[in-house]
């Protein structure tokens, strides 16, 4: 059967009873039919009195383009503490039309370790990314209505930083020309995910927090040398207006009833990667057990997680679990290539132990990125039908030698929440182990040096060098008082360095800077690696090419 198929063969529990099963109150919850709900803000407030759960950080080491199954792994964790006893909410970020259409496909899991109405979480949900989208091209569209009219506060045309937005994976948008003949200048779009209101939207406290935020957005440079504002173009208010009811979370279950809550989706690898912290909020005192999930491996969204998720929120993990595969490691050991829609090479599906050996050090490497904050490490060997039992094991031994406090083999994708259940006992067992977080570097830093300790701390790195433009930029950061903001790291998902072509556990290498950006109202500046583009572009075979409507059923048929 298809994820699709499967997804549509279970009988959802009604939502009003698994917002009942939370403790949430009637007026609490906003139904979108019977499978989907928001949950008021009220919510938050009424619930700050009771204690908080456990917070597990489910990451991953670098993918195969493939993908190794994190999302399966942190549903089917939830499901398995369910079936332990314990109360479990996961929360997800909510798929980006992007990959949907383009080459990765949904992002609502797969097998039996699925949320869960699939179709509707991969598509529209309940319209938030739609608001996001709005939102900031309203910005754009006052931005240039404004020097259109005169330009009143007297921005610099050569130095506007903000961009335009768009939901969908469009390559010829990263370089536009706009504006009218006597005000031409060039500008580029962002795909939704990477926007700075995605962003703001994901670390927003409250919506005095989020109009706060969206306020302090800057758009660019003024002659005079002070930035320009949203708030000054006065467009952050109806900005706020536009995102009044995508802050509130939203609410839906997996495959087995169990409650999970899918809210904004800031892509892992060009922006911090992570679900809403209001959605954390919330199921951290609904539940014993909080799993969530950042984006790609412990380089991407997990160090964001760590150095900017939780700064801002407060909240601290008691775990961490790395998610791996016998054929990603072995992909690192020199196994083979993986691609999409090409049959894996035997070197990563048959036996190959001298692979497996060496490309275990890049798992080694996440699991010291994780510790290196301070919090116990469960790996979760995420099994496919034809591995190979004694390398499932001798990877599970290995993971215990280098630091991991247990490490797990999960059937989750086959067997659901049964399949998790030896992962979520080693997760119960490592949030009793002794937690001491810590963020990996001070704020205060220079951002040169904030930069250079991710760098080689989490990447492996020898160093870092700055492109022109990028010195030009954090100079012009940190005299402008922002030197202060945490850094949101845009590089490749695909090695531990700047470079796609580098796996296992590379070290000596020079991580490029090209560009920095400052998010203002998001609170940190994202530095950008040499290759990145914040627009991606479609495949040559997009999925959307094989998504259609049933011309009988008016079912959806192709979505995966």
């Amino acid at each position: 059967m298809t994820d699709l198929q499967i997804a549509r063969s279970v009988r959802s529990r009604p939502i009003l009873d698994i917002a009942a099963q939370l403790g949430l109150q009637d007026d609490e919850v906003v139904a979108f039919g019977s499978s989907k709900a928001k949950i008021s803000l009220r919510a938050v407030t009424r619930l700050k009195a009771r204690p908080l759960g456990r917070y597990v950080l489910v990451t991953a080491i670098n993918p195969t383009p493939l993908g190794e199954g994190k999302t399966t792994t942190s549903i089917g964790l939830a499901m398995g503490l369910s079936r332990l006893g314990k109360r479990a909410v996961v929360t997800l970020r909510q798929p980006s039309l992007g990959p949907v259409f383009g080459i990765k496909g949904g992002g609502t899991g797969g097998g039996r370790a699925q949320v869960l109405p699939m179709e509707e979480i991969n598509l529209h949900l309940t319209g938030d990314a739609h608001a996001v989208a709005a939102s900031h091209n309203l910005l754009s569209a006052f931005l240039d209505n404004h020097l259109f009219h005169g330009n009143e506060h007297g921005l610099d045309i050569a130095r506007i930083t903000w961009p335009r937005t768009l939901g969908i994976s469009d390559r010829a948008l990263r370089e536009v020309l706009l504006g009218e003949e006597t005000q031409r200048r060039s500008g580029q779009f962002v795909i939704t995910e990477a926007s700075e209101i995605m962003a703001v939207l994901a670390l927003a406290s409250s919506q005095a927090d989020l109009r706060q935020r969206l306020g302090r957005i800057m758009v660019g440079m003024k002659q005079s040398g002070a930035i320009g504002t949203a708030e000054e173009l006065g467009c952050a208010g109806a900005m706020a207006v536009l995102l009044k009811d995508a802050l509130k979370p939203n609410l839906v279950q997996t495959l087995e009833g169990t409650p999970a809550f899918v809210h904004t989706g800031p892509f892992g690898n060009i922006a911090h990667g992570n679900c809403s912290i209001l959605s954390d909020a919330v199921a951290l005192r609904c539940a014993d057990y909080v799993v969530t999930e950042a984006g790609f491996g412990s380089d991407l969204g997990a160090e964001k997680f760590f150095n900017i998720k939780c700064r801002v929120s407060g909240l601290k993990p008691a775990a961490a679990v790395v998610v791996a595969t016998l054929r990603a490691l072995k992909l690192h050991g020199g196994g083979g290539l993986a691609k999409v829609g090409a049959p894996l090479p035997s070197g990563l599906t048959g036996p190959n132990q001298p692979a497996l050996e060496k490309g275990f050090a890049n798992l080694e490497q996440h699991i010291a990125n994780a510790r290196a904050h301070g919090i116990p490490v469960v790996v979760a060997v995420n099994a496919f039908k034809d591995d190979i039992p004694a390398e499932l094991e001798w990877v599970r031994n290995r993971a215990r030698e280098v630091g991991a406090i247990d490490a797990a083999v999960s059937t989750h994708w086959a067997d659901g929440g049964r399949g998790a259940e030896l992962l979520a006992d080693a997760v119960v067992r490592a949030v009793e182990q002794p937690a001491h977080f810590t963020h990996l570097y001070d704020v205060n830093w220079p951002i040169r040096k904030k930069i250079e300790t991710i760098a080689t701390k989490m990447y492996g790195a020898g160093g870092v060098s700055f492109e022109p433009e990028a010195e030009r930029q954090i100079d012009a950061a940190e005299a402008l008082g922002f030197g202060q903001l945490p850094v949101c790291m845009a590089k490749t998902p695909l090695s531990l360095s700047h470079d796609p072509t580098l796996k296992g556990r590379p070290t000596g290498f020079t991580v490029p800077i090209k560009e920095l950006r400052i998010l203002a109202g998001a609170g940190f500046v994202t530095a950008v690696c040499s290759g990145i583009q914040l627009m991606p572009g479609l495949p040559k075979k997009p999925a959307g090419e094989r998504i259609d409507l049933d011309p009988v059923s008016g079912d959806i048929v192709g979505l995966s």
